[in-house]
């Protein structure tokens, strides 16, 4: 499949190659949808095995991105990038700063923000050279470290989950296994924690998995040992595609809720197979949206209150597509897509009578 068929096929604006041999950078944006306000999206840092790999994941993303801010009720669109590179050998201010000149070129249309693999201090060599850069430091004004907000955001919604699926309350006495306990996933740990949860976990790196272990006396288990855990809730909080054919026939648990993105490998085909096996999933860009939304507001003099309030009502949201998916009887990730669709052509069509009144000689069709 060529470029302009790869973009065309999810409704993408704009892939923008970034190479600069001084500082080593090789990265990717894409620009998924702008038509509610400009594409807002990390930056991810990845070791990919191909230029291909690397592709394919910032289309995913980029378009979940756009799917994640109509649905938490956000005037922005979706943009991603990636830089393609070792995060533990090969960053520097060089790569990061001529990273940040190439978003400044796009003039506004792409905001960066941190992702796997970045940090507050890179976004902040970034915002030497671009404006257009959000969770820098509480410092220098901005909302730092927007994985609280993302892992409180996942945890509101994993109680949805429990009240639709099992109708109960709280999490106490439940079992949750989280795969991947980095910055998002140790927040989360440390909310099941406080509610009683009884948590299992696994992570590739040893450290944050010790943290967790030591701290919230989350039981250990093995990387491949996760899915097939006898649990109540599976959250996955790591990279995505893990929902799978090799998966779901394994997985146990009667909840999927979790903070990663891009969690079905294949939207069409596993969405229904765990709708067939009976597992309440609750679809990705809808739960995780808390980190979008804590960054968003850097845009608005950032309130961190303001941010927690908003991802609280990730609750409200997730319990609409559950009940529409069941009204309509469609995957869950089916109904979120519907709900993010439905806003992204309303306020489209706004924009477009609000052109056209404002400039007659603008017909509603150019836009």
């Amino acid at each position: 499949m060529s470029i302009f068929e790869k973009l065309s096929e999810k409704g993408h604006e704009q892939i923008v190659f970034c190479n600069d041999p001084d500082s080593g950078l090789k990265a990717i944006i894409a620009i998924h949808d702008t038509n509610i306000g400009p594409a807002l999206g990390g930056c991810r840092m990845w070791n990919y095995k191909s230029e291909k790999d690397a592709l394919r994941d910032v289309l995913r993303l980029s378009r979940g991105m756009s799917y994640k801010a109509a649905v938490a009720g956000l005037n922005l669109g979706g943009g991603k990038s990636v830089i393609i590179g070792d995060a533990k050998k090969e960053k520097s201010e060089l790569l990061f700063r001529s990273f940040g000149r190439f978003v400044e070129g796009l003039a506004g249309r792409y905001i960066t923000a941190e992702d796997v693999g970045t940090s507050v201090k890179d976004m902040e060599w970034v915002r030497m050279e671009t404006q257009y850069v959000t969770g820098i430091s509480r410092a220098l004004g901005g909302s730092g470290d927007p994985s609280p907000v993302t892992a409180f955001g996942t945890y509101m919604g994993m109680k949805a989950a429990v009240k639709y699926k099992l109708g109960l309350d709280n999490l106490s006495g439940l079992k949750v296994s989280v795969q991947g306990v980095g910055h998002v996933g140790y927040y989360l740990c440390k909310h099941l924690y406080e509610e009683g949860a009884e948590i299992f976990a696994t992570d590739i790196d040893q450290d944050t998995l010790q943290k967790v272990v030591k701290e919230f006396g989350v039981k250990e288990v093995a990387i491949d040992e996760i899915y097939g855990l006898d649990v109540d809730i599976y959250a996955p909080c790591a990279l995505g595609a893990t929902i799978n054919d090799d998966t779901i026939p394994k997985l146990k648990a009667v909840i999927i809720a979790g903070a990663a993105n891009n969690q079905l490998e294949s939207e069409s085909k596993h969405g229904q197979a765990i709708r067939k096996s009976g597992i309440l999933y609750a679809p990705d860009y809808a739960i995780n949206a808390g980190g979008l939304i804590n960054v968003a507001n850097e845009m608005e003099r950032y309130n961190r209150e303001r941010a927690f309030m908003q991802a609280e009502g990730i609750y409200d949201t997730l319990m609409t597509i559950f009940s529409l998916a069941d009204k309509e009887d469609v995957p869950t990730n089916v109904a979120a897509d519907q709900v993010a669709m439905q806003r992204v052509e309303s306020l489209s069509k706004l924009k477009s009578i609000f052109l056209t009144r404002k400039n007659p000689m603008i017909k509603r069709d150019a836009w």
